[in-house]
């Protein structure tokens, strides 16, 4: 079985560059990865943070659509407790409109950001947390018939948004399960702890759905390939002096790999980082896929969803080029 590889992007402002930058490489990077046969192009949902500017998913996916014409377009996802149900199924009832048959709608209950910023967005946001799964059946039913509780979600079409719960922990993979819709296991976001347990919570206690009369899950990994093992550790710098510094509180545009060589770490940051750099799927295209695969198998998986930061924005097409060839994609023609 061929493994199916798809995008998730977080338009990672970098140092020296500004930040409606990002935006603008992360519709480019689409085109790339569409060209690449990538499966999916997926577009995180964060607030207030000076490194992941991507703010608005749904503005991006539909300029992503008048770009694209093949690769499904997804959001991974919408902050669900900041928005009615009702907003975000007519929005992706639209960009459906504009890419019939493209568009996954991936939903989240973190708030992408601060707690300040999330009462900023939604002044209930505390609350209306708590009422995500009522969301989520609202949502699954105004992008499904279109129709609930007397009230229609406009425009109906042939087509409708595919609902994906995303998630970091046993939450999200119940909520995914009763529902029977399909999942994703942010497993960059927790270096692949929690992992194990939730897809066996998803897979136990499944119950199938008519579009998804069996479970569908995916993990999302953070990776970068590059032509050796110590050309990816040296551009895998730039997150691993973001990851130090995140924990700190720090939070800045991601910086270039030289400068960060140039200073090094100290001895803490070096020991807080070993056993990161141990379970990262960074390096040559063997040394990855080897890992890749591995994971694959654990999981028995036919689709991996793959994030990738670099300072140089060359060298995340590089990467994923690399990845693409290394899994047989097939390159299509725009």
């Amino acid at each position: 079985m061929t493994l199916r590889l798809s995008v998730l992007d977080q338009s990672v402002s970098l140092a020296g560059s500004s930040e409606d930058a990002a935006i603008r490489d992360t519709l480019a990077l689409a085109e790339h990865c569409e060209r690449l046969g990538y499966a999916r192009f997926w577009l995180s949902e964060h607030h207030g943070l000076p490194t992941i500017v991507g703010s608005a998913p749904e503005i991006l996916m539909a300029a992503i659509a008048a770009r694209t014409s093949a690769i499904r377009i997804g959001s991974a996802g919408v902050m669900l407790p900041h928005y009615s149900a009702l907003k975000v199924a007519e929005q992706f009832r639209v960009l459906e409109a504009l890419a019939p048959g493209r568009i996954d709608l991936g939903v989240g209950r973190a708030p992408g950001g601060d707690m300040r910023t999330a009462l900023a967005l939604n002044p209930n946001a505390a609350l209306a947390a708590e009422d995500f799964p009522a969301q989520v059946r609202d949502l699954q039913a105004w992008t499904g018939a279109g129709r609930h509780a007397g009230i229609t979600a406009h425009p109906l079409g042939a087509h409708a948004p595919e609902i994906w719960i995303l998630g970091s922990s046993d939450y999200g993979a119940q909520l995914a399960a009763h529902f029977g819709l399909p999942y994703a296991f942010a497993y960059f976001f927790t270096d692949g702890v929690g992992a194990e347990q939730a897809f066996a919570l998803y897979r136990e206690r499944y119950r199938p759905s008519e579009r998804h009369p069996e479970p569908q899950a995916t993990l999302c990994i953070w990776a970068l390939v590059a032509a050796s093992d110590d050309e990816a550790q040296h551009h895998a710098l730039s997150r691993d002096r973001w990851r130090i510094d995140r924990a700190r509180g720090a939070l800045g545009p991601l910086q270039s790999p030289a400068d960060i060589a140039a200073r090094g770490f100290t001895a803490a940051e070096a020991q807080t980082l070993a056993p990161m750099r141990s379970r990262a799927f960074v390096g040559s295209v063997a040394t990855v896929r080897e890992r890749i695969d591995r994971l694959v198998a654990q999981f028995a998986l036919d689709e991996v969803v793959v994030n990738t930061w670099a300072h140089d924005p060359a060298v995340r097409r590089v990467s994923y080029a690399l990845l693409a060839e290394a899994y047989g994609l097939s390159a299509r023609r725009t």
